[in-house]
């Protein structure tokens, strides 16, 4: 059951436009969206579960977690604005401390222990991360 998780950088710069005159955050929000719907047509993705962080302090953060529906998730994505600073380090050990915290609910870790069978269960985990990166 792939937990996937999207870390949205929600920090003020977002709200930078582009060329377009579209801000970053809506196109992070669209970049999501898209996936969300080329997931949702894979047979593969019937287990998936979602998760919406931001770069807010925790547990603020946490906008969408794996039990949310996918309704959930996507009206809390919606709903995202662009403000505070960018605290990458933090969110990042956010991100990482929730997808940490749901092995050790599925005890994922002790799976195949008892009998020594070794790493028969596969948990899969994936992040994606879209900030605005500014040279300088």
């Amino acid at each position: 059951m792939p937990i996937l998780l999207f870390l949205i950088d929600t920090s003020a710069s977002m709200n930078q436009r582009t060329h377009l005159g579209t801000t970053y955050l809506d196109i992070a929000k669209g970049a999501v969206e898209t996936f969300m719907k080329l997931r949702a047509r894979d047979p593969a993705s019937r287990g998936d579960r979602y998760m919406l962080v931001t770069f807010e302090e925790p547990p603020h953060a946490i906008k969408a977690g794996w039990k949310e529906n996918h309704a959930t998730f996507m009206n809390e994505l919606k709903n995202l604005q662009a403000e505070g600073l960018t605290t990458l380090g933090q969110s990042l050990r956010t991100a990482f401390d929730l997808l940490n915290l749901n092995r050790l609910v599925t005890g994922i870790d002790n799976y195949g222990q008892i009998f020594d069978s070794g790493p028969d269960f596969f948990d899969l985990r994936n992040t994606l991360t879209l900030l605005d990166i500014i040279s300088r």
